[in-house]
C-alpha cells in the first residue's frame, strides 16, 4: 500500500480525497469536531504541496436522495476557520462537473464536493459514476479509514481508474491497529464494553489467541453474570447467549487467556438514580446493574498496571449519568497514568468510549483513539477491509 508521502511530484496535482467527515450535528452546529481534528495533517500536508484538494465526504444516510439537513456546509465552514484558508462548497451535480472548470479561479486550492450519499451510486459501488468521479482528478488518497469497511464507489471501486494513495491518518489507524493484532508487546489486555455480547463475539474470539487477558465489562457483562448464577436484577440481557459463552470460555482456556468480569457493582433502580455498591450475591429483582465496583476497579487497574499493551472498547457502565461513570473514569485514569511513564501502547476505539474520553478532555493521553468504528471493530476481527484491499 503506497503512502501519498511517498508521491514525489504533487505540485498543481488535482487530489480527490476521501475523508470521513461525518460528525454529529444538531440544529445545523458540530458537537463533536475529532473526526476533522484528524484530518487536519493530510490538509495541511497537500496545502504545503500546492495540489489541488477536491474532497469528498459524506453524512448520515441520505439513501440516495438530497437533504438539506445533511449538507455538508457547517463542516466546510468548520474546517476553513480551522486552517484559515477559503473553501469552496460545490452544490452542482457530479455529473455535470468536468476538472477543467474545477479551478478556474486560481486563488481556490480546496473545494468540497456535496454530500457524496446523495447519489444512490455511491452505496452501489457504481463503476461508472467511480470512472467519472475519477476522471475529475490526477491522483486518489483514502484518508477515511472509518469508511474503509464500506465497498463505495469513493472509497473501493474508484482505485480502478486513478493511481491511489493511502493518506496520513488511514497509515496511522493501520500502524496502531497492529499494535494490538500483530505487532504485539506482552502481556495484552483488552477492556471490552458494549451492550450485546452478540455483537462483541467475533472480536472477542479473534482477540483471545493473541491476548493475554480479556476483561468484561458493562451490559455484556450481565451476561457473563447470568451464565455464572449470579443474580443480576432488572439488568439489560440478551436472551440465548449460552453457546457464545461456552465458546468464550472454551477458547480461552485453549489459548491460556484469562477472561474477567465484575466482582462487585453499583445499582440503581433506574437509569436517574444514585449508585448503591452491592456484592453479586446481594443484587435484588428490582436492581439495575449500572457500573462496576471498587473491587472490580482494583482488580481492572492491576491488570493495567502489569500491562504493556491495552486496547479497550466500551465503558464499563452507563456512564450518561455521573453515578455510574466511576469505573470507566477509574480504568482511563489507569492507562493515561501509565501513558505519562511510556510504560504501555494504548489503543481506545468505538463511540461510547471517544465521549467518556473525550468528557475527560484526554484523547492526547492515548497512544491512539479510533473514531472508526465499524471499520475498526472489523479490522480487529481480521476481516478484509474493501478500501484496503484496493488500495493494496
Amino acid at each position: 500500500m503506497k503512502n501519498i508521502r511517498e508521491q514525489e511530484n504533487l505540485h498543481n496535482k488535482n487530489i480527490l480525497l476521501r475523508l470521513d467527515l461525518n460528525v454529529p450535528l444538531r440544529n445545523g452546529l458540530i458537537t463533536d469536531s475529532t473526526r476533522i481534528e484528524k484530518i487536519l495533517p493530510i490538509i495541511n500536508f497537500l496545502i504545503k504541496k500546492n495540489s489541488k484538494i477536491i474532497i469528498i465526504s459524506h453524512i448520515g444516510r441520505p439513501k440516495g436522495k438530497i437533504n438539506k439537513d445533511l449538507s455538508l456546509k457547517p463542516i466546510c465552514e468548520y474546517l476553513e476557520e480551522k486552517i484559515n484558508k477559503k473553501i469552496k462548497l460545490i452544490n452542482e451535480n457530479i455529473f455535470k462537473l468536468n476538472k477543467k472548470n474545477l479551478f478556474k479561479d486560481p486563488k481556490d486550492q480546496i473545494i468540497f464536493l456535496e454530500n457524496i450519499r446523495f447519489y444512490d451510486e455511491e452505496e452501489k459501488n457504481d463503476s461508472n459514476f467511480s470512472k467519472h468521479l475519477a476522471g475529475l482528478a490526477d491522483l486518489y488518497v483514502n484518508d477515511a479509514f472509518s469508511c474503509s469497511h464500506r465497498a463505495h464507489a469513493s472509497v473501493c471501486r474508484i482505485t480502478e481508474f486513478l493511481p491511489s494513495f493511502a493518506g496520513l491518518q488511514l497509515e496511522t489507524e493501520i500502524n496502531a491497529l497492529k499494535k494490538v493484532t500483530s505487532v504485539i508487546k506482552k502481556p495484552i489486555t483488552c477492556i471490552i464494553g458494549g451492550s450485546k455480547i452478540s455483537t462483541k463475539i467475533g472480536l472477542i474470539k479473534s482477540l483471545i489467541p493473541k491476548f493475554d487477558n480479556v476483561i468484561i465489562v458493562g451490559g455484556m457483562a450481565n451476561n457473563i453474570l447470568n451464565y455464572k448464577g449470579k443474580p443480576i436484577g432488572k439488568s439489560i440481557k440478551e436472551e440465548n447467549c449460552k453457546t457464545i459463552i461456552d465458546e468464550i470460555f472454551e477458547t480461552s482456556k485453549k489459548y491460556s487467556c484469562l477472561i474477567y468480569y465484575p466482582e462487585d457493582v453499583l445499582i440503581g433502580k433506574n437509569l436517574n438514580d444514585n449508585s448503591l455498591a452491592k456484592e453479586l450475591s446481594d443484587v435484588t429483582d428490582d436492581d439495575l446493574i449500572l457500573d462496576i465496583g471498587i473491587k472490580t476497579i482494583n482488580k481492572i487497574k492491576n491488570i493495567i498496571e502489569k500491562s504493556q499493551t491495552v486496547l479497550w472498547n466500551g465503558p464499563a457502565g452507563y456512564f450518561e449519568n455521573p453515578n455510574f461513570a466511576n469505573g470507566s473514569y477509574e480504568i482511563a485514569k489507569a492507562i493515561i497514568q501509565k501513558n505519562k511513564d511510556k510504560s504501555i501502547y494504548s489503543v481506545a476505539g468505538g463511540g461510547d468510549t471517544i465521549a467518556l474520553i473525550n468528557q475527560m478532555n484526554a484523547i492526547k493521553d492515548f497512544n491512539f483513539v479510533s473514531t472508526a468504528g465499524g471499520a475498526f471493530l472489523e479490522y480487529l476481527e481480521g476481516k478484509e477491509l474493501p478500501g484496503i484491499k484496493a488500495l493494496n
